[in-house]
């Protein structure tokens, strides 16, 4: 801000500028981990960040360097964790990356990790499971995302990009109508959408493979057997089937993009067209978003 000093716009001596608030480190770091034994081998692929909240102001104000763990570091320090520590727990290696800087360095006193997996399926060939050939699942994408300090940490798991669809036990009626309405109630709908979801524990100590499983079964149990009158609806139920399941959780952040089938008028070619085709469009699509937790 400028203000007149002294008869001319300069900058007042007594505003002072202060850095509210920083962090840093290294996104995007990518590690693949085999597990090898005589006769199977399985994997494990991960894309980790790393962000570091500290004592880190004296680089902002000046050349001083001498609290700033170099990224590359960062980079280092989580592909030989992942060669020390990593297994099939990906909560378990995002406390333990955190552990590692808040022991190592006094100035950070705090520690953010976000992992997310690629999941890889063991082939089948002849009807038998592979050795040692995988493929792309494809269906979503686990998270896990830290905050830590030294004296709390708070820990959610999820998943992203989870795509689902049933053809039927889905409408959606009943809603205001006025002059620029064109969308026609129905009893009978293609319900697809791309699950993002993440839960969050209230003791980080029992999150991990068996919660996360335990939550994935009962959001896809609902969406699949329970008639939905809305997306708001099931999503809501599928937050309450995933509480009940798992009482170490506190909340669920749900994002459902609508994934629309449209059906597709063929009078004009003499065809009846009685749910049968339908063009897939997800541009522009409906997005409902809600935090589901206990009362």
């Amino acid at each position: 801000m400028l203000n007149l000093c002294h008869g001319s716009i300069t900058p007042c001596n007594y505003q002072l500028m202060i850095l509210a608030e920083n962090r840093y480190g290294k996104q995007r770091v990518r590690v693949l981990k085999v597990f090898r034994t005589p006769d199977r081998h399985a994997v494990k692929e991960l894309t980790v960040s790393c962000l570091l909240h500290g004592e880190f102001a004296a680089p902002h104000y000046g050349p001083d360097n001498s609290p700033v763990v170099p990224t590359d570091t960062v980079k280092n320090t989580i592909h030989v964790l992942a060669k020390d520590l990593l297994t099939e727990d990906s909560e378990a290696f995002a406390l333990q990356i955190s552990e590692h800087f808040l022991i190592k360095y006094a100035h950070v006193t705090g520690v953010d990790v976000d992992l997310s997996e690629r999941v890889w399926q063991r082939m089948q060939i002849g009807g038998q499971p592979h050795a040692h050939s995988f493929v792309d699942r494809g269906q979503g994408h686990p998270t896990v995302s830290l905050h830590r300090t030294r004296d709390s940490v708070v820990i959610s798991s999820g998943i992203t990009g989870l795509l689902v669809m049933k053809t039927t036990e889905s409408g959606f009626a009943g809603y205001p109508k006025c002059d620029f309405t064109t969308l026609p109630e129905t009893a009978d709908r293609i319900m697809a959408t791309s699950i993002d979801a993440s839960w969050t524990h209230t003791i980080p100590a029992t999150a991990g493979p068996a919660a996360n499983a335990a939550v994935l079964e009962a959001i896809l149990r609902i969406y699949a057997t329970t008639w939905s009158p809305s997306v708001q609806r099931t999503l809501f139920q599928m937050g309450e089937a995933a509480l009940e399941a798992v009482p170490g959780l506190s909340h669920l952040n749900f994002k459902l993009p609508n994934k629309h089938y449209l059906p597709i008028d063929l009078s004009p070619f003499g065809r009846e067209n009685a749910g049968e085709v339908f063009l897939p469009t997800d541009e522009p699509h409906g997005q409902i978003e809600a935090i589901v937790r206990r009362g």
